[in-house]
């Protein structure tokens, strides 16, 4: 699910839970309960909600580690990783934002239990309840979208199905893209290392330095126009994604622009080369 159809799914359910409750409570009300039941209820609830988010979210920053970690070890899942992250990252916003809602308003119920007007208080007690039930359902599917297997595989053919936007119309040869796509790999590896190329702190790089960053370089230093450069970027990244993704598919537009963006590099880096 995109994160739009998340938030908005949040909120429906809230408003409609919020105002299906409110209605059983004024006509059909299923519990009678005390002032001191409902300061129990409301103050336990704030807790519970307030100990499970913590512990969710101690959990994500270990996962999220795990996931660094990952992306350090092998390079090709850069694109993946950092796509996760950033889903997370708005999950956890909206986790965040329920949570400390349904907190808030518990908060609201037992500092306003002593009023007198029982109508709105009837309101706001079936309104918080409300937020609450919301705020277990995100949190346990934030939970469930973290752990599930296979992730890396369902964002990779993500990636994939928005790079190769002709993937539907003819299919190429995944031997000829990839043969392409690593004869271009070489050719900015040899130039790295020929030219020592330096990281952004201006050390010398004790490893073979990634496609991706060499690109940033040639970009960064002219030697590329910003067609070739995002071209080269998309098929790194489809690349990656065909590794780590389920349908290892390549449209034959994709492996013509493959041929064309090594022999612009190949060019570039001659014209580089020459006094």
């Amino acid at each position: 699910m995109s994160i739009k159809f998340v938030v908005w799914s949040t909120l429906f359910g809230f408003t409609f839970i919020s105002l299906l409750s409110s209605f059983i409570g004024f006509h059909y009300p299923v519990f009678h309960m005390n002032e001191n039941q409902i300061l129990y209820l409301y103050s336990t609830s704030a807790q519970v909600l307030a100990g499970t988010y913590g512990l969710t979210l101690t959990g994500f920053i270990f996962f999220r580690n795990e996931l660094s970690r990952e992306q350090i070890e092998d390079e090709s899942l850069a694109d993946a990783v950092e796509r996760l992250k950033k889903r997370y990252f708005y999950l956890l916003g909206i986790v965040t934002t329920s949570t400390f809602s349904a907190v808030l308003l518990s908060n609201v119920v037992i500092a306003a239990e002593g009023g007198s007007n029982r109508i709105p208080i009837t309101i706001l007690l079936n309104i918080a309840q409300s937020a609450y039930v919301i705020s277990l359902i995100v949190i346990i599917y934030f939970i469930h979208e973290v752990v599930a297997p296979g992730k890396i595989e369902r964002i990779s053919q993500q990636i994939q199905r928005e790079l190769d936007t002709s993937e539907v119309i003819k299919t190429g040869s995944l031997e000829n893209f990839l043969s392409n796509f690593n004869k271009m790999e070489e050719l900015l590896s040899e130039y790295s290392e020929r030219y020592k190329l330096v990281s952004q702190s201006g050390q010398i790089l004790g490893r073979r330095m990634p496609t991706s960053r060499v690109l940033d370089f040639l970009f960064r230093s002219e030697v590329i126009n910003s067609q070739l450069y995002k071209q080269s970027k998309n098929l790194v990244s489809l690349r990656n994604s065909l590794v780590h993704g389920a349908e290892p598919r390549v449209s034959l537009q994709m492996v013509t622009t493959s041929k064309d963006v090594l022999n612009k590099i190949e060019s570039a880096l001659k014209k580089q080369e020459s006094p």
